[in-house]
């Protein structure tokens, strides 16, 4: 077993989620209270890496922040290092091939708080902010634990993105599913067997957590 991937590809994925849910909530949170006609656009963009494949996102990711560009070499001259083949390089194209998988389970989440605790919160004098933390997040939370665990899942599978960005250096860009391909390459089925069944395995267990975890307000509800 490759312990250094796999450290690896957590590390990224917790790093993904949390970035994720400082960014995801207030996008998301715009996408269901604004009113500008436009709206779609936004959404289009948000949902964009459901449909883009991840070469594509990530040959644009190197022509934008690779050492050529002003972008790239800003990126460089704030991380010491340049964009492609690096933990960083990785970081951020995860996020941007996540985004949907975090933003659109919020959206649904909080599309679906009763309004009416909302305006009432406005109504006592409740700033903006502490109505979302202590009236609209706490009713939504089972629909971000839902994107969280779902952005931490899709990001401990990457594949195609990770290895155009990042390329395959143990111990700094070498994930699981780089590292499966790896020994699939080198016919070594038994090594790729192992770290396919752990990665399948760690998968169905956070979704599984998941669906418990979203049953459970139900059942309170209904006294059981």
């Amino acid at each position: 077993m490759d312990t250094a991937a796999l450290t690896l590809s957590a590390k990224l994925a917790a790093l993904t989620t949390l970035v994720l849910l400082a960014l995801g909530l207030p996008i998301a949170s715009w996408l269901t209270t604004t009113r500008w006609r436009g709206r779609f656009l936004v959404e289009a963009v948000v949902a964009l890496p459901l449909v883009l494949p991840p070469t594509v996102l990530g040959f644009y990711l190197l022509v934008g922040l690779g050492p050529r560009s002003p972008l790239g070499r800003a990126f460089q001259s704030l991380a010491g290092h340049p964009f492609p083949f690096s933990f960083d390089g990785l970081l951020v194209a995860s996020i941007l091939y996540s985004l949907p998988f975090a933003v659109q389970p919020f959206a649904a989440a909080l599309a679906g708080v009763d309004r009416r605790l909302v305006e009432a919160s406005h109504t006592l004098g409740v700033s903006p902010l502490a109505t979302f933390l202590r009236v609209t997040l706490p009713l939504a939370w089972p629909g971000v634990l839902a994107g969280a665990v779902l952005t931490f899942a899709h990001t401990l599978g990457e594949f195609g993105v990770v290895l155009m960005v990042g390329g395959n250096i143990p111990g700094e860009t070498r994930t699981m599913s780089v590292a499966i391909f790896d020994h699939v390459e080198a016919l070594q089925y038994g090594a790729a067997h192992r770290t396919a069944a752990l990665l399948l395995a760690l998968s169905f267990a956070v979704l599984a957590l998941v669906y418990a975890l979203q049953r459970r307000p139900i059942l309170r509800w209904n006294g059981r």
